[in-house]
């Protein structure tokens, strides 16, 4: 930096410590400015807290907001052009009621679980485009506000801030500073009221683009709500038609079958017990191996248990990238807890996210 831009900055500290501990008072910008301030600095915290909602709106567990933020980040590591979507709700109660429908085969439970799981995951198709609208046109629209229009106020506000103080300073000093070197910070204090005062007036000028995306917020819940209840509606048809179908149909009764009689055989014992065969003889090493039960080996290595870990409750099968898979009886070293529902750790060389429900904590992680 510049003598000349030490100076100044020396100029604006000592004009700032004389107004806030001294009491003097600098320069004061008119009303219209002071109130064009005050409502760019509403429309900001408005925008900022309403993305923040948003995103909650389309997500709302907040588990599964941290672990897309995780699979995005791991995405963008591994140079994966397409990040993952948020994980449905209606897909995965889709996915579970298909595969239930299968095992129970052609039955009236069976084929309506078909039904209905083909009918959740259309939903969540739709909600797939609903996220992709939302996005498109309302969240990043206003991402771009705060990161361009706003973020370029608060720029010009701060400079117009140091230019200020830096006036006053020599204001105040006057006669002992130049009046050329006056007249020049006076210059450049109006010159940045001006840009200043130019770029929130064209902001507060046009909030017809912020009701515009509100408007395409809207239209998208519509667009999403229509096709969901068309969906419904076809299921709820199916359904009803499935049980007057059942309904008509006469009703199996249930008849055991006969049973087959019970040949004992001629009685050759005098207490009237029945005839037993031979038993094989045993010897001393088959009857260990007889008695032995079938011991479960751990298919994985096992970590030391002076480190953090945790044994599997369950089987957990990985459904998107970055996750972590296991058996029922694995043993799972801890490297980080993301959240109050999701671990990540390492199993035979590989790492991943997993939750916490599925697992027994061991060694747990120090605080």
């Amino acid at each position: 930096m510049s003598v000349a831009g030490l100076k100044k900055q020396f100029y604006k500290a000592s004009q700032l410590v004389s107004e806030k501990v001294g009491g003097a008072e600098g320069t004061k910008l008119d009303d219209d400015f002071k109130e064009m301030e005050k409502k760019v600095d509403v429309t900001s915290k408005a925008v900022t807290e309403v993305l923040a909602r948003t995103i909650e709106y389309l997500q709302p567990n907040p588990a599964s907001r941290a672990k897309l933020t995780m699979l995005n980040t791991v995405s963008k590591i591994r140079g994966q052009v397409k990040n993952p979507g948020y994980p449905q709700s209606e897909g995965l109660l889709g996915e579970c009621m298909i595969r239930h429908g299968k095992e129970l085969g052609e039955s009236n439970f069976g084929d309506a679980l078909l039904d209905a799981g083909e009918s959740m995951k259309r939903l969540a198709e739709v909600k797939d485009s609903l996220d992709i609208e939302v996005k498109q046109n309302f969240i990043d629209p206003l991402q771009n506000l705060c990161e361009k229009d706003l973020k370029e106020i608060q720029h010009h506000l701060k400079k117009l801030e140091g230019r200020r103080l830096d006036f006053d300073y020599k204001k105040k000093r006057q006669g002992k500073i130049p009046d050329e070197e006056l007249r020049q910070a006076l210059e450049k204090f109006e010159e940045s009221k001006e840009v200043a005062e130019t770029s929130m007036h064209n902001l507060l000028g046009t909030d017809i683009e912020q009701v515009s995306q509100l408007s395409a917020l809207v239209d998208a819940q519509l667009d999403y709500h229509r096709q969901a209840v068309q969906i419904l509606d076809e299921l709820a048809e199916k359904l009803k038609r499935r049980m007057r179908e059942a309904s008509s149909r006469p009703k199996r009764e249930y008849k055991p079958k006969p049973r087959e009689p019970f040949d004992l055989g001629e009685p050759e014992q005098s207490n009237g017990g029945l005839p037993c065969t031979s038993a094989p003889k045993i010897t001393a090493s088959s009857s260990f191996r007889s008695s032995d039960k079938p011991i479960r080996t751990p298919s994985r290595s096992m970590p030391p248990l002076d480190q953090p870990s945790c044994k599997a409750l369950y089987d957990f099968e990985p459904e998107n990238d970055g996750e972590l898979g296991f058996r029922e009886g694995d043993v799972i070293t801890l490297t980080n807890q993301i959240d109050e529902n999701w671990y990540e750790g390492m199993l035979d060389g590989q790492s991943g996210f997993f939750p916490l429900s599925y697992v027994a904590v061991l060694v747990p992680l120090p605080q």
